[in-house]
């Protein structure tokens, strides 16, 4: 089993910043991929940013230019760095990793967007 535990969640302002935390605990041998989805209310979860252990980052094109994905493998975590935030980011972010094809999932944290 792997466990993962997120932090960084939050409101903010437009324009403003957030950096999503998600740590892996349990069994973490063989994660091969973490990244992040998101999921705003009344609609599909989609991708937002993933990247295999030791390769590139992808992200989806609402993303590119102000979100970065990056992996500490030394401290098992993935981080989402989110900068000139726009409403349109407000949802419930998901940690997700791979591991020997099967998947595992965070339990979600709020970024709310707003005035």
């Amino acid at each position: 089993q792997v466990q993962l535990v997120e932090s960084g969640g939050g409101l903010v302002q437009p324009g403003g910043s957030l950096r999503l935390s998600c740590a892996a605990s349990g069994n973490i041998f063989g994660i091969y991929a973490m990244g992040w989805y998101r999921q705003a209310p009344g609609k599909q979860r989609e991708l937002v940013a993933t990247c295999t252990i030791g390769g590139s980052p992808n992200y989806a094109d609402s993303v590119k230019g102000r979100f970065t994905i990056s992996i500490d493998n030394a401290k098992n975590t993935v981080y989402l760095q989110m900068n000139s935030l726009k409403p349109e980011d407000t949802a419930i972010y998901y940690c997700n990793a791979l591991k020997n094809g099967a998947g595992y999932w965070g339990q979600g944290t709020q970024v709310t967007v707003s005035s």
